[in-house]
């Protein structure tokens, strides 16, 4: 990002190539639309190219990357029609290997959709990101205890979510997994 910074646009590509999957993979899990996805990680690069003097060396980029792409997530959202939804059609979960897992990939997708913005955020950005709560706290402008309480709160919010789809779920799942969360491969 320093190459960038100073001038050498080229090395945009090497920050593109790097970061491009994980923030689809943020978009997609925020807003379930896969063309407004691909449009939002290009706004993204575009944005770190215009805005790239506000970058401070020595200040994590990822930090910084996701700061711009929740900015680009809300100007996208303040364009579509209030009672016009974000979502569209969901996202494939990630590939799984049996049929249970598919299914609490799909259940455990669609009790993330059911949770408040806010709390869906910060579990995306500490869970799939794997953004560090004090890059995440500073990133919303908050104590790092303020994150592991949001984290923790909105965990027990899906754990509550999850349970319901789950019970309301016409399935064939064992006893012994119900009102568990998936496990965490089934989250990437």
């Amino acid at each position: 990002m320093l190459q960038v910074r100073s001038g050498e646009a080229e090395m945009l590509g090497v920050l593109f190539d790097r970061y491009q999957t994980p923030l689809y993979n943020f978009y997609t899990k925020m807003t379930q639309d896969r063309a407004l996805s691909e449009d939002l990680v290009q706004d993204v690069f575009l944005r770190i190219l215009r805005y790239r003097q506000t970058y401070r060396p020595g200040t994590p980029f990822r930090a910084w990357m996701y700061q711009i792409a929740r900015n680009a997530r809300v100007d996208a959202m303040r364009k579509v029609k209030p009672d016009a939804p974000m979502l569209t059609e969901p996202a494939a979960p990630a590939s799984a290997d049996s049929a249970q897992q598919k299914q609490e990939a799909q259940l455990l997708q669609r009790a993330l959709l059911q949770l408040p913005e806010d709390k869906r955020e910060i579990l995306i950005l500490s869970r799939f990101q794997e953004l560090k709560y004090e890059e995440i706290a500073r990133m919303m402008g908050c104590e790092v205890g303020a994150v592991k309480v949001r984290v923790h709160r909105a965990l027990q919010q899906l754990r509550e979510v999850f349970r319901q789809l789950e019970r309301t779920a016409d399935s064939k799942t064992s006893d012994r997994n119900r009102g568990q969360l998936p496990s965490s491969r089934t989250w990437q």
